[in-house]
Order: C-alpha cells, then sequence, then structure tokens
C-alpha cells in the first residue's frame, strides 16, 4: 500500500502550527539600538526580554498577512505567467528549442564536443551564466521568469524538470552564497561591520570557482543519471504537464507574419528611440551603487540596443513571427539586466517588462485585445497555485514576528558562542546564520539583525570581521535552496510543478554537502593571512 505524503500546502500548515507552539513555550524579545559611548554617531544592537505573545487564532490570519507580506512576489507571479502564457500560444519558444537543439546537435561532430558532451556544455555555460548574475547583482527573484524558459529546454534535451530547476534557480542561488559583489548581502553586511566595501574579493572569487565546481558535477550527474532512466526521475509524472505542451514539435505550424507584427515591431522602436534619447548613457554598477569603490562603466546601451533591436527584427519578420517573438523575449532579458545593473530595477519593474512583452507578442501573432487578455487570465488561472503557495509559506514568518520570538531564537544562537575556539566560534557564527536563514529567508534583513551583533563579537574572540561575514554570507545562501519560508523557492516549485517533498529529498544532499564545504572554506580565514581579511 502507497504511503500518500503530505501536500505542499499541508506542510506549510503544519510549520505554521508548530512556529504557533514555539510562542507558547520561547519567551519573548527584540534589539534596541543603544548609542556607543566609544564611538561617535554609531549604535549597537541589544537584546531585551519582553512578555512573549502566544499565537493561537491567529494561525488562521497569518495566511492574509502572509498574503500581504508577499503580496510583491505574488503578483510578480501572475503577470509573469500570464505573459508567458501569451508568448507560449505563439509557440514561439517551441521553435526556439527545436532550432537550439538542431544547432547543438551539430556541433557534434567535433570530437572534443561530442567527447564531453554537448548537453553537458549547453548546461554547464547556462549554470555559469546564471551563477555568475547571483555572485554579482544578487538574482533571486529573476530566476522565476526563467523557470518557464529552461524547465521546457530541459525536458525537451531528455531530462526533467529538476534538472531545469537546477540550471536557474539553483545555479544563481549558488552565486548568491558566493557573493563576490552580491549588494544586497555583502554589501550590506560589510557596510554594517564597518570593513571596506566588497574587499576581500580574492578570496570570495575561489570560494565561488570552488562552490560552482560542486554544482555542476553534482546537476550533471543526476542528469546523466535521469537521461538514462527518465523512470529514475522522482518527478517523471509530474512533468507529464509539460510533456503535454508538446515542446519541440513544429512540424505543424504555418512560418508566417502579420501586419500587426510589423505594427509590434514599429511600436517597439518607436519607443526605444525615445528611451534612446531620454537615456543616451547608462551607467552598468557592479555592487552597491552609493559606495565608492563600486564597479562602474557609463556607456551608451540603450541607444546601442535600439539599434540592434531595429536591424535584427526586419530578417526575422520576414521570415516568421515566431522569430521575432523570440528577438522580443532576448531584448526583454538584456533590458531586464540593464534595469537591475543601471536602474536598480526590482519586481514591480521586471514584471511590468514582462507584462509587456506578452501584450507585443500577442499583437506580434495577430490576436485581438480580447484573446490578448483571455490568454493573460488563462495564465494567471494556471500558475495561480505557485502564487498561493508563495502567500501561504509567508505566514509561517507572520507567526514567528508576532509571536516576538525571533530576536530570542537568534539570542540564544549567538550565547553558543562563548568561551569557544576561533575556529568552533565562526563554525557557529555559521550555524547560526544557516538556521536563521531558515526562519529570515531575506539576506538584507537577516545581515540588519546579525551583523550589528555578530561583528563586535568577532574582535573580542580574535576572528576577522570579514571571516564573520563570510559565515553570514554562506549561511544565508546554501539554505535558501530548502527553506519553505523562502517565497522565491517555492514561486519556483510552484511553476515547475515539482511537489516540495520531491524537491526537497533532491537538494538536501547538495545542500548539506554546500554546508559542509562552506565550513571548510571558512577555516581558512582564520587561519591564513587572506588579502581583505
Amino acid at each position: 500500500m502507497q504511503k500518500n505524503f503530505p501536500h505542499t500546502w499541508v506542510i506549510i500548515f503544519g510549520l505554521i502550527v508548530i512556529s504557533a507552539i514555539l510562542t507558547w513555550f520561547v519567551e519573548g524579545g527584540e534589539y534596541i539600538e543603544v548609542p556607543n559611548s566609544s564611538v561617535a554617531e554609531t549604535v549597537s544592537l541589544t537584546y531585551k526580554q519582553l512578555p512573549n505573545e502566544p499565537q493561537t487564532w491567529q494561525i488562521f490570519s497569518a495566511f492574509f498577512k502572509g498574503f500581504v507580506k508577499q503580496s510583491g512576489i505574488i503578483i510578480f507571479i501572475l503577470m509573469i505567467g500570464g505573459a508567458f502564457w501569451i508568448m507560449n500560444a505563439s509557440k514561439a519558444i517551441d521553435v526556439g528549442i527545436y532550432s537550439f537543439l538542431n544547432r547543438s546537435k551539430s556541433l557534434e561532430k567535433f570530437s572534443f564536443v561530442k567527447k564531453i558532451g554537448i548537453n553537458n556544455i549547453i548546461m554547464t555555460l547556462i549554470m555559469l551564466m546564471f551563477s555568475v548574475f547571483g555572485a554579482v547583482f544578487g538574482m533571486s527573484e529573476e530566476t522565476i521568469a526563467f523557470v518557464i524558459i529552461l524547465v521546457p529546454l530541459a525536458i525537451s534535451m531528455g531530462y526533467d524538470s529538476i534538472t531545469g530547476v537546477c540550471l536557474v534557480y539553483v545555479a544563481a542561488h549558488v552565486g548568491f552564497a558566493g557573493a563576490i559583489l552580491n549588494p544586497f548581502t555583502i554589501g550590506i553586511a560589510q557596510g554594517l561591520a564597518d570593513v571596506p566595501l566588497f574587499s576581500g574579493f580574492e578570496y570570495r572569487i575561489f570560494c565561488w570557482i570552488v562552490l560552482n565546481i560542486l554544482m555542476i558535477i553534482w546537476v550533471l550527474l543526476y542528469a546523466k543519471r535521469v537521461k538514462k532512466d527518465p523512470l529514475s526521475s522522482s518527478v517523471y509524472h509530474d512533468d507529464n504537464y509539460w510533456r503535454q505542451k508538446k515542446s519541440g514539435e513544429t512540424g505543424d505550424l504555418v512560418y508566417k507574419s502579420y501586419k500587426s507584427t510589423w505594427g509590434s515591431y514599429l511600436f517597439i522602436q518607436a519607443a526605444l528611440v525615445i528611451f534612446a534619447f531620454l537615456y543616451p548613457l547608462t551607467t552598468l554598477c557592479i555592487g552597491d551603487t552609493d559606495a565608492l569603490n563600486a564597479i562602474k562603466m557609463t556607456i551608451p546601451i540603450i541607444p546601442v540596443l535600439a539599434v540592434l533591436f531595429g536591424v535584427i527584427s526586419i530578417p526575422l519578420i520576414l521570415k516568421s513571427f515566431h522569430f521575432y517573438i523570440l528577438n522580443i523575449l532576448l531584448f526583454t532579458i538584456l533590458f531586464l539586466i540593464i534595469g537591475v545593473m543601471g536602474y536598480q530595477w526590482y519586481i514591480k519593474e521586471i514584471a511590468s517588462l514582462f507584462f509587456a512583452m506578452g501584450i507585443f507578442s500577442g499583437i506580434a501573432m495577430n490576436k485581438s485585445p480580447n484573446e490578448i487578455t483571455k490568454l493573460f487570465i488563462e495564465g494567471s488561472k494556471d500558475i495561480m497555485t505557485a502564487a498561493v503557495i508563495v502567500g501561504l509559506a509567508g505566514g509561517i514568518i507572520v507567526i514567528l514576528e508576532d509571536g516576538k520570538i525571533i530576536a530570542t531564537i537568534l539570542h540564544k544562537m549567538s550565547n553558543l558562542m562563548a568561551g569557544t575556539g576561533k575556529i568552533a566560534s565562526v563554525g557557529i557564527m555559521y550555524l547560526i546564520q544557516n538556521v536563521i536563514n531558515i526562519v529570515i529567508p531575506s539576506g538584507s534583513a537577516k545581515a540588519a539583525l546579525t551583523m550589528p551583533i555578530m561583528a563586535p563579537f568577532s574582535d573580542l574572540i580574535g576572528v576577522s570581521r570579514q571571516a564573520t561575514i563570510m559565515a553570514f554570507q554562506f549561511g544565508d545562501g546554501f539554505t535558501n535552496m530548502i527553506t519553505p519560508t523562502s517565497g522565491v523557492l517555492i514561486g519556483v516549485l510552484g511553476i515547475a510543478r515539482i511537489p516540495y517533498h520531491k524537491w526537497f529529498k533532491f537538494i538536501a544532499g547538495f545542500v548539506i554537502s554546500l554546508i559542509i564545504l562552506g565550513f571548510l572554506l571558512l577555516i581558512p580565514t582564520v587561519l591564513m593571512e587572506l588579502p581583505g581579511f
């Protein structure tokens, strides 16, 4: 008799109940700012005990508050789902995947490529690209949009949805943990710890390389096993949703363009020309925009892209609207990168960008306004489950915050470091950050809460503040891939149609390996003289 595993919603509700029970037995507390007497215009955080606030019926209102708390990501998911449903109706992505796979197979005539495997090369390059995005500008929420593209690609290549999620989500978060110049983690943590911004990046680059080697080996070995035996994948039957979309089957398509395709092109081109005049120069920034030592480069990127879009689109429209829509997707991704690095875009701007992509894709394939609206609604409905799960997961954080026990948990853990050696202290800091990350998945929020406490403590025990920051960096990144309180993870799994328990079973071993490797990489920060440390 097969035992049914609890539904993801049941698991999340169970965690909310457990969190509520903890509020009955854990004392309340908070951290308050106290001015430093020794250093002018600075403050330190001091723990203050408060009466706890046991949660009872609030386990039900936590759902509502969770939706409010995660509203940005929820709306982002719905808009992304609707936009890509419109694009998927054109079969443009199917055409792109089919063409990509055919072209990649032609490279197998080279003995070097054939020996390594063209699929292995493709997957490695994709993972490295997203890992760089995670390490440089902290890509996280943005991965949700790419899951819709890379999961069908992975399945068309003979793999599964887990492989597709690894190519984008896991890669970005391994890069996020490597955090060479991530302004949302390293930037904030170093600022709070009062060390030079992005200093010590030489050792961080080494760590990023080591972490990526482990990731690439892990993912490629898993993908090889699934390719050899598709039924070995725990999500084989779940992936029927993607296989039924018949990705790559394009023989019955009619390749043509419409007057509306040209209309879409002319409108976008006119808009890009206007933007080129309004923003002739763009300062792309790697790192914290306000930092003096941030890497900045001012170039006329928008005018250049406006010209490229105008030139490239014409032959693609003459070929078929499918290829023109793929071009819209390509330039959407390019403008996403520019927006994030040059104009500090976040999910509102990114969602708006993809929303526009969906509308102009619908116009390009000669759909009426009513038809585009219908497609958008269908896409939002199709992805609604993922959006709802994100809201439910937010309820866990709400219960812990309203019960006033998060600060207490952190305070009790910090006390564990008293009287231990340097390596043990850094290890305990690292362990604390991993545990806290399960409760507070936001890197910037966790940095603001923990660094003012950890940094001064590292001075007392004779450990470099950079070592403390790296303990935060690794602890913040690895468990993001497994914690059910992460709205991004739950959103990604919802879109990919991967049940949480199956993802947990797959990723747990990898996360444990990363945690062990992270501790080993922390040891040289204590025992060796490293640049910036």
